[in-house]
């Protein structure tokens, strides 16, 4: 029998850019949320993802989808999950968390499409 994959959204942002970093994570409905000091979108967007490894860790799931909207944040996890060593940054941050525990899949959506995304911007109403 497979079991399904269990979705995680995550986002990050800065307001101004670079500025404070906030991040949302949401699992199963859930929106979690993290601030994680000063830098710019490219630092947000990691944070995000790496604390939504931390998350799912933490809570001891298995077979996790990791969704995001930065294609370039996850180009590069998917590469730093594949590769691991050579890494840097926040690249070699996410590369260390995953060794044991690889997420069953990271892939790309529409901003639009993207819970934890909808969720960061219900913080800041235009």
């Amino acid at each position: 029998m497979t079991t399904s994959r269990i979705k995680i959204f995550f986002d990050g942002g800065c307001r101004p850019n670079p500025g404070p970093i906030e991040a949302a994570v949401v699992v199963r409905g859930h929106v979690h949320w993290f601030d994680l000091g000063h830098g710019n979108n490219q630092d947000a967007e990691w944070l995000a993802l790496i604390e939504a490894v931390k998350l799912s860790q933490a809570l001891g799931l298995e077979n996790v989808e990791l969704i995001g909207d930065a294609m370039e944040v996850i180009d590069h996890a998917n590469r730093a999950m594949r590769d691991g060593a050579g890494q840097q940054g926040h690249a070699a941050a996410f590369a260390a968390l995953v060794k044991d525990r690889p997420p069953a899949r990271i892939r790309w959506i529409k901003r639009q499409q993207n819970l934890a995304g909808i969720a960061l911007a219900s913080r800041h109403p235009r």
